[in-house]
């Protein structure tokens, strides 16, 4: 009996320790009034996940200080499992305390058990450092760095390169994530000033475990002052001077990464979701207002497996509607209206994209509550090709005094006339940045009221006026395999928007471009094609630099069967002659051919650059590259990527079988849309071909052109 009773107890203890995994939490505060007496009232924010029930298991208790009668909100289930697979949830909690002390104070919980991971993490610990002392700059309370995750974070094997966390700081500090336990993970390399995890190899496949501790430290000293005056200085953090660097603050974020079977592909939106415009960028900062509906959009697509839902962590009360539109593209509307508990809190909301097999990447915002709206006045936004310009019309905006308007660069001004407020800004200034969105490139700006950094009160309303552009990573104008004339548009924040165009010309003039309509261009092999590729941006001193053409069978520029017609800047095609062109143009004719083994399609992918004329360290400059060991550390400020741009296909023409009675009339020869060249007597034609075929057998004979191809 005792044998049989020992048994039972055991197989409880099991079932109990099954029936919830920990998957993670986070936690937040901030402080609310502060009362005569020195009584002030601080709110905590928490967040945990793990498999179903979704029944608490973290209980905060006060482990030094004085920590005040902590007070809980009953859980709330923010998100759960959808797809019938793991069952897991995440719950919120909100907590409540008076500190009548002005001393920090800790709390922390610990438990048991994490969910089965690759490093057998059992035990799990929480601990936040709380300081109710005011701070000097803000004159109040310090808060807390404000983070998240989704509950149930998912990468392919071959996937896995970075995970950005989201480190907000609503005074402005600066912070750092600290990992005491990242040791157990020798592939995973952690930037403590970004928050941002990186592999530097394979990660095994399951579960792993991170425990993180965010820490916030002031961007300058500060002093941090009790009830009776007595104060402490805090100094921004400084990893290399011998100064003290104690945290403001240190509040938990620990959650799991699944690593997941490798995938066929990577790339976003094939085999993984890529989130697309308008879903909202990492880092990204939203206003919302106590009692008003505060609507976020969420877009994603996947060709490879299809989107069956967007995890999300947010609020408890945040509703979430899901759309299917065409072409793999699934949309989420995310709605939420704060309440009046939820003022003057910065609330984190993260989001993936979901399929059976994988997710999107994880982004995360924050949305600050206010009391009202903050003005944001009407206005126009228009993109130029390196610039963005903003009118703000001053009837939308009465009692604002723009001489306390800036753009995010105070140095940058603003100017008005009689109806509207005026900003311009180019791309890569006046603290515009660029975020990649996925589909997009979208540079961001916005204007802001300031105040007297002198005064205590201010009778001037907040102003916010955020304003962006966005462009299309990659556009071409032309049908994937009738490329015609090919214009490929690129956005990068150095260079801002630029062009490519790829065409064929009729002549050595390189005036003419064929007609389009006569694409795809027939050929005769031995016919010179005349190609052009030129550069177009609006700034005045770039050049164009062509660092490789590859021919191919097919539109797969990596196909296996290839031909190099320049390589690393050197041009390796005997036929190949380049013509006296300007620095952003090259203009070039090459012989016509064909490759070997049945194919009559040719495409022609080159490789281009672009740089700032007259830097010495770019790769324009280095030019020609034939041995590796010439090449030298260069100056990627100076130029673009590298970008691919396609011309093609070229057909090899099929000649029309003539009869014997033909021949002797004068047969012709058919007439392609790819040459200039006319003929009317077929004997006339056979001479020239058979005189071209001698010279051209001598000529590549020294090259081993045909050799080369033969050998495909």
């Amino acid at each position: 009996m005792a044998h049989a009773g020992l048994l039972l107890l055991i197989s409880l203890t099991i079932s109990v320790g099954q029936a919830f995994s920990f998957y993670g939490g986070s936690m937040t505060f901030m402080p609310g009034n502060r009362y005569p007496g020195g009584k002030v009232e601080m709110h905590f924010y928490y967040r945990e996940s793990g498999k179903l029930p979704c029944d608490p298991q973290v209980a905060w208790v006060c482990d030094s200080g004085d920590c005040g009668i902590l007070t809980f909100s009953e859980p709330e289930v923010t998100e759960q499992d959808h797809s019938g697979q793991i069952n897991w949830c995440q719950y919120e909690r909100h907590m409540t305390t008076n500190v009548t002390g002005d001393e920090p104070f800790t709390l922390s919980d610990s438990g048991c058990c994490w969910a089965n991971n690759v490093h057998d993490v059992r035990e799990w610990t929480l601990h936040s450092l709380v300081d109710t002392r005011q701070r000097s700059d803000t004159q109040t309370a310090n808060k807390s760095p404000v983070s998240a995750t989704i509950p149930n974070i998912r990468v392919p094997q071959n996937c896995f390169q970075h995970l950005h966390l989201l480190a907000h700081d609503p005074d402005g500090d600066n912070v750092r994530c600290k990992c005491a336990f990242c040791h157990q993970h020798p592939n995973i390399n952690l930037d403590e000033d970004s928050c941002t995890l990186s592999s530097n190899g394979t990660l095994d496949l399951g579960l792993h475990v991170f425990e993180f501790t965010m820490e916030d430290y002031p961007v300058s000293n500060i002093t941090l002052t009790k009830e009776n005056g007595i104060s402490s200085v805090r100094n921004p953090y400084n990893q290399t001077a011998n100064i003290d660097s104690t945290p403001l603050s240190q509040v938990p974020l620990q959650f799991g990464v699944e690593i997941l079977t490798p995938v066929h592909s990577c790339v976003p939106g094939v085999n993984r979701p890529s989130l697309l415009t308008p879903t909202p960028l990492h880092g990204d900062v939203q206003h919302a207002a106590v009692g008003s509906v505060h609507i976020i959009t969420l877009r994603a697509q996947s060709s490879g497996n299809s989107i069956f839902d967007f995890q999300v962590s947010g609020p408890w009360n945040m509703s979430k509607s899901l759309r299917n539109a065409s072409q793999g593209v699934t949309e989420a509307m995310l709605t939420w209206t704060p309440q009046e508990s939820d003022l003057h809190h910065h609330v984190p909301v993260c989001f993936t994209a979901e399929t059976l097999q994988s997710q999107s990447e994880m982004r995360c915002i924050v949305i600050i509550v206010a009391k009202s709206r903050v003005l944001s006045g009407e206005a126009e936004v228009f993109c130029e090709e390196n610039s963005i310009s903003i009118a703000i019309s001053k009837a939308s905006m009465k009692g604002i005094d723009q001489n306390w308007l800036q753009l995010r660069d105070p140095t940058c001004s603003l100017t008005s006339n009689d109806t509207h407020i005026l900003g311009m800004v180019s791309l890569d200034t006046c603290g515009t940045t660029v975020e990649d969105s996925g589909d997009f490139m979208v540079f961001r700006n916005e204007i802001n009221s300031f105040e007297n950094p002198n005064e205590v009160i201010t009778r001037r309303n907040q102003v916010k006026i955020g304003f962006s552009c966005q462009y299309p990573k990659v556009a071409s104008v032309s049908n994937h395999y009738i490329n015609k004339k090919s214009d490929f548009i690129f956005t990068e924040s150095r260079f801002g928007t630029f062009s490519y165009s790829f065409d064929i010309f009729t002549d050595n003039n390189f005036s003419s471009p064929v007609d389009p309509s006569l694409y795809p261009l027939e050929i005769n092999l031995m016919d010179v094609l005349y190609m052009g590729i030129a550069a177009h941006s609006a700034l005045p001193e770039v050049q164009l630099f062509v660092e490789s053409c590859r021919a191919t069978p097919d539109d797969n520029p990596y196909s296996a069967l290839s031909y190099d017609i320049i390589k690393e800047g050197c041009i390796l095609d005997g036929t190949v002659e380049v013509y006296h062109s300007d620095a952003r143009t090259y203009d070039f004719g090459i012989q016509a051919f064909k490759f070997t083994g049945g194919y009559n399609e040719v495409y022609i992918t080159c490789s281009v650059i672009l740089c700032a004329e007259g830097s010495s360290n770019s790769r324009c400059a280095q030019g020609c590259l034939r041995e590796p060991a010439r090449k030298r550390r260069r100056d990627v400020s100076k130029e673009t990527d590298r970008h691919h741009i396609t011309q093609g296909p070229f057909r090899v023409a099929r000649h029309t079988q003539h009869s014997a009675a033909e021949s002797e009339n004068g047969g012709s020869l058919h007439i392609s849309a790819g040459t200039a060249v006319f003929s009317g007597l077929f004997i006339v034609s056979i001479v020239v071909l058979v005189g071209l075929w001698v010279y051209n057998s001598k000529k590549t004979r020294a090259t081993d052109r045909m050799y080369l191809m033969s050998n495909f």
